[in-house]
């Protein structure tokens, strides 16, 4: 007697929200950058009552800006692509809100922290709470995907799982330092956190950017003929890149030398300047949502050569630092969430909202204010930090207001995602 297949049964969830990852990981990012810059403006100028003999409130604003607004970004986004990559489905509903959970209550253990909002004697057991949730959110988001790509085979990806593995040492480093008072421990978890995020942005923009351009330019004309871009990445730009960072890396955080760190820096910029020119069409400056892309990683290239330049020219090395975190965490993630939300809910990716190249001139103006102003006047330095922090949370409050109500929304095509 021949068996019969029936459908699988769709799959749901109790929100739209909790449909896939991108929706509630994205928009709690946002969110969290507001309010994370106006804490830690608040606490620049000495307004929060941060207990610094438990962490140095720069380490504070270092952790969460990696681990949680940038983690919580990757998140959205590798939960969300590796669906697409393997075909398996990724956790969606109360199996989503689980993970998601784990990332809020830690994120609210860290601003109860850098408020203050706590009894004498009693701080370092927020961070302890916040530890075991942290800790749990990563393992939870790195089973999810490593368990898809080894049903598929697909290991290519490990790679990626190889980051993620290394990030949750890194946050188990930063809050080892923290517990046992050593607060150069905790400064190289937060460094290794900030390096493999790049890594990562590095790895996945190498992948999207050139798609993206290809996907973006890529018109039908009047004959029904789709004139294509080709855009190609090469192997030995790959695996050279990859091996210039990993060597600035380990100097810059483990073995400082000015050699070393100028030649490592420079060969990364240099790598990837060249890849930039192999992606370069014009057709990028009419849609924002390919310039802004662009824009990011050519940032991303002038922090490397800033780096490459520091031991030599004097200026301090939060300078470089500050400018591959703003390129690369801040301005990469606000245009990789700005396509990816709108192609994922079934819009159109090349009517973005207004206020999306607005978004994007913040964040160029958060990268001038905080990092070429400042090479070229010190005596200001107060006022370029304050209008970098005002434009970062100028352009997050614009996108909580064009797109968090669609990332709350089901797809116009009714399909689920």
């Amino acid at each position: 007697m021949q068996s019969i297949n029936l459908p699988s049964k769709p799959p749901s969830s109790p929100h739209p929200i909790l449909n896939l990852s991108f929706r509630i990981f994205f928009s709690a990012a946002a969110v969290f950058a507001v309010v994370m810059m106006m804490l830690w403006s608040f606490m620049f100028t000495g307004h929060t009552d941060i207990d610094a003999q438990v962490l140095n409130p720069l380490y504070w604003h270092g952790h969460e800006m990696i681990y949680g607004y940038a983690l919580a970004v990757v998140a959205g986004f590798l939960l969300t692509a590796v669906k697409t990559w393997t075909g398996v489905m990724m956790p969606h509903g109360y199996q989503l809100l689980g993970i998601f959970s784990c990332w809020l209550l830690a994120r609210l253990c860290w601003l109860a922290f850098g408020l203050g909002m706590t009894m004498a004697g009693t701080s370092i057991s927020l961070l302890y709470v916040g530890a075991v949730f942290d800790l749990l959110f990563m393992i939870l988001m790195a089973y999810a995907i490593f368990r898809a790509v080894l049903q598929v085979k697909q290991y290519k990806q490990m790679g990626i799982l190889a980051k993620l593995t290394l990030l949750t040492l890194g946050n188990a480093l930063c809050y080892w330092g923290i517990i046992s008072a050593d607060m150069n421990t905790t400064r190289v978890g937060v460094y290794l956190g900030f390096y493999l995020i790049i890594g990562l942005i590095l790895t996945i923009g190498r992948r999207v950017v050139p798609f993206f351009i290809e996907r973006g330019l890529s018109v039908t004309n009047d004959k029904g003929i789709t004139e294509t871009v080709a855009l190609r990445n090469s192997k030995v730009q790959d695996i050279a890149s990859l091996l210039f960072f990993l060597a600035f890396f380990i100097v810059d955080v483990f073995y400082p030398n000015k050699y070393l760190l100028t030649v490592t820096a420079l060969g990364v910029a240099v790598v990837n300047i060249v890849r930039l020119i192999g992606w370069y069409h014009r057709g990028i400056w009419q849609k924002p949502l390919l310039w802004s892309l662009y824009i990011a990683f050519t940032g991303m290239c002038l922090s490397f050569l800033l780096y490459a330049l520091q031991p030599w020219l004097g200026y301090a090395h939060s300078i470089a630092m500050h400018g591959l975190a703003i390129a690369g965490v801040g301005m990469m993630t606000v245009a990789m969430m700005t396509r990816v939300a709108l192609g994922h809910t079934g819009r159109n990716i090349h009517q973005p909202p207004k206020t999306v190249p607005i978004m994007y001139g913040l964040m160029v103006l958060v990268f001038v204010s905080r990092v070429l102003l400042p090479l070229t006047d010190m005596s200001h330095y107060l006022l370029w930090i304050m209008i970098a922090q005002s434009a970062w949370i100028a352009c997050f409050v614009l996108f909580c207001i064009s797109y968090l109500p669609m990332l709350a929304r089901p797809r116009p095509d009714g399909l689920f995602g």
